[in-house]
């Protein structure tokens, strides 16, 4: 059975795509066919710049997407760079489209990599948050949060939002170049309650480890 990893973040811009691309090419390192699909991109005129990169990683790393489209790996696209709820003008979401979508790609591969947009409590529909996605994929989550001043508030708030929903999953910190801060104001309050730091572009094969293995 195809293994579900879901990679969500503690808002937009915090690098879910960086992230993706990395777990996909430690697992492919590992011999694992890998696969991706980004359920909904917003912001898409003529191009949907996240799926094209994402599909540009995935037929590097395995020959079966050779033959697929952008559309094959984003099924659903939206113009307006907002949260899908108001970029659709609150469409219904249709879930077996993102159902089919992942059918298919999962006869492809051993390892699928789901990314999300935005944040865990973006509102796609009326009925449905980008969180209610990783249930009904019933997939285990990579929670990615940013090094930046108030990490900590948003890190343990969407943590949270996870274990309310009793979601198995994994936090990894995505430090940019300008985050030379944290060591001294944020992370010292992960290390002194055992939180434990995995830090993306240093700890992928720890972050795969654990989240194909547990």
């Amino acid at each position: 059975m195809t293994k579900r990893i879901f990679v969500t973040a503690t808002n937009t811009d915090i690098g879910k795509t960086y992230t993706t691309k990395l777990l996909l090419k430690e697992f492919a390192s590992r011999a694992l066919r890998v696969g991706v699909i980004k359920l909904i991109e917003t912001g898409v005129d003529a191009k949907a710049f996240d799926g094209e990169e994402l599909l540009t990683c995935i037929k590097e790393l395995n020959h079966e997407f050779k033959e697929l489209h952008v559309e094959d790996i984003v099924p659903i696209v939206y113009k307006l760079p907002a949260a899908p709820f108001v970029a659709s003008n609150n469409t219904k979401l249709d879930l077996k489209k993102i159902d089919e979508a992942i059918e298919k790609l999962e006869r492809l591969c051993d390892v699928l990599i789901i990314e999300g947009a935005g944040g865990l409590y973006v509102p796609i529909d009326e009925k449905y948050m980008m969180i209610d996605m990783i249930t009904h994929l019933r997939a285990r989550a990579l929670l990615v949060t940013h090094c930046s001043l108030g990490c900590i508030n948003d890190t343990l708030l969407s943590k949270k939002a996870l274990e309310d929903k009793n979601i198995s999953h994994v936090v990894a910190f995505n430090c940019k170049d300008n985050n030379d801060s944290f060591k001294v104001v944020s992370e010292p309050y992960f290390i002194q309650t055992g939180f434990g730091v995995l830090k993306v572009s240093e700890n992928i094969d720890t972050i795969c480890d654990v989240l194909y293995n547990n």
